[in-house]
């Protein structure tokens, strides 16, 4: 049995709609993870910009040369959560004034191993200050599951990648580990009602129905939009193991003081390292995708 293991990282943030600033605390959190042995980091959703969506999809391609650069800067596979995009990945525009919402994977190299489009779009009515939220009215929902491969030196692990509201379909999950997955990522950005009642179950239960790693990076705290209002993210960022248990997690949906001396840190991060060993074992202890029956 190949006895291998993966370094990974997921990254809370509190991004706001400061492009500029999510930027420098994005690099941040990279170099740290980075130096901290990570071979992957992963961005919350809407990393760059909380809000301010269309604007920000206008530099969809400046922004993703800017976090692949990071990725070569500091030598780790990079995870850029979610940018909304004005075209689908064949290039034609997005109709009638909507967008993608995209998560992109990024080598060493800076290459661009993969692009997959959030499938699944946010709809409900929540008992916070927003209300209700139907993400169709923005965004074009994708239709293509990816898995995608992450080289290091000790070998080669598949990503199944996923945003947010996918968490909530068990069947993407399970699809995903049928086409290889090892690893979920999941960047999001829960309301804090929602979260708080389903965040970390839900990663869980992915990881049980798919037997895979869960990389939960985060969205947390209160957001700022520029019309005056504020939404609230529930963070709490989390590794998940193959059987259900959180390997790490920050605790918290607004970000703390890491010391007395410091003010109050721009982002957060968890870490978890993927032994495919123990994992392969544990999936042959209970073989449950050799026992579908409606899958």
């Amino acid at each position: 049995m190949n006895n291998k293991s993966l370094i990974v990282a997921a990254v809370q943030m509190n991004s706001q709609q400061d492009i500029a600033t999510n930027l420098i605390t994005i690099k941040a959190a990279i170099s740290e993870a980075s130096m901290q042995g990570a071979q992957l980091v992963v961005l919350p959703e809407n990393c760059c910009s909380m809000g301010q969506q269309f604007a920000t999809a206008q530099r969809f391609d400046e922004l993703s040369a800017t976090i692949a650069s990071y990725a070569t800067e500091y030598q780790t596979h990079v995870l850029a959560g979610s940018l909304p995009c004005l075209y689908r990945p064949n290039g034609v525009i997005v109709p009638d004034g909507r967008m993608r919402q995209v998560s992109q994977l990024f080598s060493p190299d800076g290459h661009q191993v993969a692009r997959y489009d959030k499938i699944h779009l946010f709809t409900a009515t929540v008992a916070d200050k927003q209300g209700s939220y139907d993400e169709a009215l923005t965004f074009e929902p994708g239709e293509q599951t990816v898995v995608a491969p992450i080289e290091v030196e000790n070998g080669v692990y598949q990503l199944g990648m996923m945003v947010c509201f996918d968490l909530r379909f068990p069947a993407l999950a399970q699809r995903l580990r049928q086409a290889g997955a090892e690893i979920l990522s999941a960047p999001a950005a829960f309301t804090f009602m929602t979260g708080q009642a389903h965040w970390s179950l839900l990663l869980q239960a992915r990881a049980l129905d798919s037997q895979c790693m869960v990389i939960g990076a985060a969205q947390g705290g209160d957001h700022h939009y520029k019309n005056g209002s504020i939404r609230q993210t529930w963070g709490h960022a989390a590794i998940t193991a193959f059987d259900g248990t959180i390997i790490d997690s920050y605790d918290a949906s607004a970000l703390t003081k890491r010391t007395e001396n410091k003010d109050d840190a721009p982002y957060a991060l968890v870490f978890g390292s993927l032994d495919i060993a123990v994992q392969q074992q544990g999936r042959q202890r209970m073989p449950i995708f050799g026992c579908h029956r409606l899958a």
